[in-house]
Parts: structure tokens; C-alpha cells; sequence
């Protein structure tokens, strides 16, 4: 070939090159049919190029299917942040992403409302009859309140048995009307665990007004559903502003009361807990009070509820349990105490559930040089029965240390000879509320008699709380009550004038 031939063809080469470059490496560039060097060169080329054209094409299969998996997971993802895995209704994150869209979306017409309810006493199944049983349970629920809300609005599971609904474009009567159906719904029973149980809520409601954010609107349903369940079983309530300003006060308290855990501002009075049949005292009950730096000296229901909440409940139990056994060393020590003395100490619930308290009582004892029978431990016969075997577990291990166990608030519960048999307890204390009337209605004296008599035939002592005169001591003893306190005998005493009491105990009670 002529060398103009020959640059023409390496022209044409370089030109393809040029192509293939560009990333078209579908283009293949001519051999001629001189088989020389220059074809030699454009025969690799184009065999270079196919294999990258194949390999292009191979990776855009696999890319495609990267891709395609990539997608499935995002959508599993969402799925799985949306839904509630154990009940399949929709997530928290997902019901706080649809209020925004709904309150964003909200025009002159209907606010969206949202309902919360949560399960009363739920812990008492997961406790009885296992977690399978209560999980059994909030399906259940959840079917139901899927049935009750009807179509349209979003039913989520926020967190263990606490349950949303989102009532989009419907009028107040309307909301009210679904949030009372959707309590109905669960009273049906339900069996699980081989029992069947009968299930309410305490549900809160918070209708929607224009500018309302959904954080907002959020905030004040779990604001109502929380008053109602302050409120007692069963109770549904629409939020106000007031219950708002009532939760900023508890804010407020909330960081006083730590203030006041930390400035040492709490303290303890005494109540005297008389024997009935000799006149003698018996014990003492320490009763918890905050001496505020501004309101003064408040009593225990103005800020206990706040300190639950608040999830101070243990260290002020604790705080009680240090100062009471403290304060009893010291009376062993001046003025001394009567052998069968007992200072009666209350706990809570969320003390009971502490797998450590018997340890750290124990630890207590051992620090003032307390005998275990100088102290006793007031439980609720509400807590007790509703506490599971956590409580039962803590209630033996004080008693195997010795420490005496009351059943407090007996009477308005859940009273049962039954269960009064098997708990370690030494005593019973009858609720103030059964001592109206006592002297003056017969039946309600029967009534009392036939609680003395229910507490004595458990192989247990009895104290009445709430003695206000003298014709209720005199009825009580001769009811065979064995012990009394109340205002008739002395009311609560700060530290030296409980401490002079016992110095003078001899001739001190009338």
C-alpha cells in the first residue's frame, strides 16, 4: 500500500479510538485486506473492545439487581420503622409523621383530633400469667380498636400497652364518640394464658384547633391520658388548659423536689401507734413532709404523685428508710424503747420491684445497731396484689430478716382469706374510710367486726388508723383491735417531741 493509504487508515484508527473513548464501545473499527501491522493493531482494538462491552453490560445487570435489593431493603426498612412488629399497626414514628401531615394539611374545615389510650393494670398480666399471655392480650386489643376506630384513621402502638388513634376531618361529637367506642371495644374478654381477662383504659383526647402544632397536639393527649389515668379504671377525659398548666406546675415541683432531695429540705414526723388493749405505745408511723423553702411545711399527697412521675419514687423511699432506722438507733440509745416497739415505715410500689431493698435494710439494721423487729414495712394490699412475684420475692426476704410486714389500707381492696394466708405479714391496717360510722351505724360496725375477725383468723394483729375519739377506741378495743393511731392519740410529732413522748411514755396516753 501507498503511504498516503496508510495514513489514511491510521487517520481512520485513531478516529475510532476516539469513538470508543467517548464510551460507544458498541463501534468497531475496519481491517483491510492487507493483514498488515496497522490491522494487526486495529484487530486488538476491536477485540478489546468487545470484552469491555461485555464486561460494561455485565455490570450494568448487576447494578440493576444492586439496585433493585438496595430498594427492597430501604422499603423493609420503612416497613419496619412504620409498622409495630407485634401487632401490625402503625409505629410512634409513623403516627407522628401522619399528625404533621395532618395538622399541616388541616384547611378551615375539621382539626385533626388524637386519642391515647393505655391498658389499666397490663403489668399484672405480663406478671401472672408471663409476657406470652400479655402479648396474646395487645393483639387482641389491637384487632379490636382496628374494628372500633373504622376506616380512615390511623391506629398505632406507641410503646408496651399504650395505643393511638388519629381522627382526621371529623366534628367533636364525632371524636367523642369513637374514643368511647374504642374503650368499649376491650371490655370484652379476652382469654390468654388459659384466663380470660376483662381489659380498660384510661384514654385522653385532644381535640385539634387551627395552630395547633403536632407536637402540640401530641404532647396534650398524652397530657389527658396520664390525668386519666391519675383519675382511677376506666376513665376518659378531653385535655384543657388547665390540665397543661397543671403539668408545668409538676415540672416545676419535680425540679424543687431535687432541689430538695440534694438541700436536705425533707424530714420526718412521727404518729404514735397506741395499744388498744393496754394503753401503752406500741410503735410509731414516720410520715414523709417537705419543708419548703417558700410554701412551708407540705404533706405527702401535695408532691408524691409529682416524685412518681418524675421517677423519684425510690430514692425518696430510700431517703425514708435512712432517716426512719436512723432516727429509731438513736431512741434505742435515749430515751430506749419498749420491747415490742416497731416504727412503721411506707413503701411504694416501685421500692418493692427493687431486687436490693432487702439488702440495703439489711445494711441499714446493721449501721444504727436496729433489731429487725423495731421496723416495719407498710405495703398497700393494692401493691401487693398487683405487684407480681417481684413483690412477693422482696416481701419474704424482709421477712426472713425479721422485719415485720403490714398489709396497709386493708379493707378497700382486694381483702381475701385467701391471700391473707399465704403472705408473710405479722399485721393489718383497716382503712381510716371504714371507721365512719362506727359508733353509730350497726352495720357499719358489723362491717368492721367481720374485718377484725377476717385479719384474726389469718393468725394476724389488727391497727385502726384514723382513731378520732374516744367512743371509736372504746368500740375498737372491744371489737378486739389490737392497736389504734389517730388524732384522738396524738397527731404526727416532729422528732423531739416524739422522742420526749417516749422519754414520758408511761403516763403519757390517755
Amino acid at each position: 500500500m501507498t503511504g498516503s493509504e496508510d495514513d489514511r487508515r491510521l487517520e481512520e484508527l485513531v478516529d475510532g479510538i476516539v469513538v470508543l473513548s467517548s464510551g460507544d464501545l458498541s463501534n468497531r473499527l475496519p481491517v483491510s485486506p492487507a493483514r498488515d501491522g496497522i490491522d494487526a493493531v486495529t484487530t486488538g482494538i476491536n477485540l478489546l473492545a468487545e470484552e469491555l462491552q461485555s464486561m460494561y453490560e455485565d455490570l450494568e445487570v448487576r447494578v440493576a439487581e444492586r439496585t433493585s435489593l438496595l430498594e427492597a431493603a430501604k422499603a423493609e426498612l420503612r416497613r419496619v420503622i412504620n409498622t409495630d412488629e407485634l401487632t401490625g399497626l402503625a409505629s410512634r414514628s409513623l403516627l407522628q409523621e401522619k399528625v404533621a401531615e395532618a395538622v399541616a394539611g388541616a384547611g378551615a374545615g375539621h382539626q385533626p383530633a388524637l386519642i391515647l389510650l393505655d391498658l389499666d393494670s397490663f403489668r399484672l398480666i405480663n406478671d401472672s400469667l408471663g409476657h406470652a399471655a400479655g402479648d396474646a392480650v395487645l393483639r387482641e386489643a389491637a384487632l379490636r380498636l382496628r374494628a372500633a376506630a373504622g376506616a380512615g384513621h390511623l391506629i398505632a402502638r406507641l410503646s408496651g400497652d399504650e395505643f393511638a388513634v388519629l381522627v382526621a376531618d371529623q366534628d367533636t361529637e364525632d371524636v367523642l364518640q369513637i374514643a368511647a367506642r374504642l374503650g368499649e371495644s376491650l371490655k370484652d374478654r379476652i382469654v390468654a394464658g388459659g384466663v380470660a381477662v376483662a381489659l380498660t383504659a384510661g384514654t385522653g383526647v385532644r381535640l385539634g384547633e387551627p395552630g395547633l402544632r403536632s407536637e402540640e397536639l401530641i404532647r396534650d393527649a398524652d397530657i389527658a391520658m396520664h390525668e386519666a389515668k391519675k383519675r382511677g379504671r376506666d376513665t376518659l377525659l378531653v385535655f384543657s388548659a388547665a390540665m397543661h398548666e397543671a403539668a408545668k406546675q409538676r415540672v416545676h415541683q419535680v425540679a424543687e423536689l431535687r432541689t430538695a432531695l440534694a438541700m436536705d429540705q425533707l424530714e420526718l414526723e412521727y404518729q404514735p401507734i397506741m395499744d388498744l388493749r393496754t394503753g401503752a405505745i406500741a410503735g410509731t408511723e414516720a410520715l414523709i413532709r417537705w419543708r419548703h423553702p417558700a410554701l412551708g411545711l407540705l404533706a405527702p399527697d401535695t408532691f408524691l404523685d409529682a416524685a412518681d412521675e418524675a421517677g423519684l419514687t425510690v430514692e425518696i423511699g430510700h431517703w425514708v428508710l435512712r432517716n426512719a432506722i436512723a432516727q429509731t438507733g438513736r431512741w434505742k440509745s435515749d430515751p430506749g424503747l419498749p420491747a415490742d416497739f416497731s416504727t412503721h415505715i411506707n413503701l411504694s410500689p416501685a421500692d418493692l420491684h427493687h431486687v436490693d431493698l432487702a439488702p440495703y435494710v439489711e445494711s441499714l439494721l446493721a449501721r444504727h445497731d436496729v433489731d429487725p423487729s423495731h421496723v416495719s414495712i407498710e405495703i398497700t394490699e393494692t401493691a401487693i396484689m398487683r405487684g407480681g412475684p417481684e413483690v412477693a420475692a422482696t416481701m419474704k426476704s424482709l421477712n426472713d430478716l425479721g422485719v415485720r410486714i403490714e398489709i396497709d389500707d386493708f379493707g378497700t381492696g382486694y381483702s381475701s382469706i385467701s391471700y391473707l394466708r399465704t403472705l408473710p405479714a405479722a399485721q393489718a391496717k383497716i382503712d381510716k374510710s371504714l371507721l365512719d360510722g362506727l359508733t353509730t351505724d350497726r352495720q357499719q360496725e358489723a362491717f368492721v367486726a367481720a374485718i377484725l375477725q377476717l385479719i384474726h383468723s389469718a393468725g394476724l394483729g389488727a391497727v385502726a388508723e384514723g382513731i378520732e375519739d374516744r367512743e371509736q377506741a372504746n368500740k375498737l378495743r372491744q371489737l378486739n383491735c389490737e392497736f389504734g393511731q389517730g388524732y384522738f392519740f396524738s397527731r404526727p410529732l416532729p422528732v423531739p417531741d416524739m422522742t420526749d413522748l417516749l422519754a414520758h411514755r408511761d403516763g403519757a396516753v390517755a
